[in-house]
């Protein structure tokens, strides 16, 4: 399965973006679903994940209550949304699948999207 993140852009403190992340050439109700971001100078983070299913959503602390990640099967996509964006928030997303159980490890994706760029703006 190949990965297509997209969504990203230049937005102020306290707005909103929601990521797409496009699924093609596979079976993307197989996968788990995760999105990790690098901002610059730093290593790259865990964010959010999502089941197959569609249920199971773990988030960091740093965007629980903010971030929701979520995905449609039907669609091939998965999604999130991030609100009360701050400029903490910035970074390359991106997003990543799995069919390890343990989908909210960086060392467990072997399947990428090529990042896309989010600017929160103070």
């Amino acid at each position: 399965v190949q990965l297509q993140a997209s969504g990203g852009g230049l937005v102020q403190a306290g707005g909103s973006l929601r990521l797409s992340c496009a699924a093609s050439g596979g079976a993307f109700g197989n996968y788990n679903m995760a999105w990790f971001r690098r901002a610059p100078g730093k290593e790259r983070d865990f964010v959010a994940a999502v089941r197959r299913s569609g249920t199971g959503a773990v988030y960091a602390d740093s965007v629980k209550g903010r971030f929701t990640v979520s995905r449609h099967n039907t669609k091939n996509t998965a999604y999130l949304q991030m609100n009360s964006l701050k400029p903490e928030d910035t970074a390359v997303y991106y997003c990543a699948a799995t069919t390890n159980i343990n989908y909210a490890h960086v060392a467990n994706h072997h399947i990428w999207g090529q990042g896309t760029l989010v600017t929160v703006s103070s």
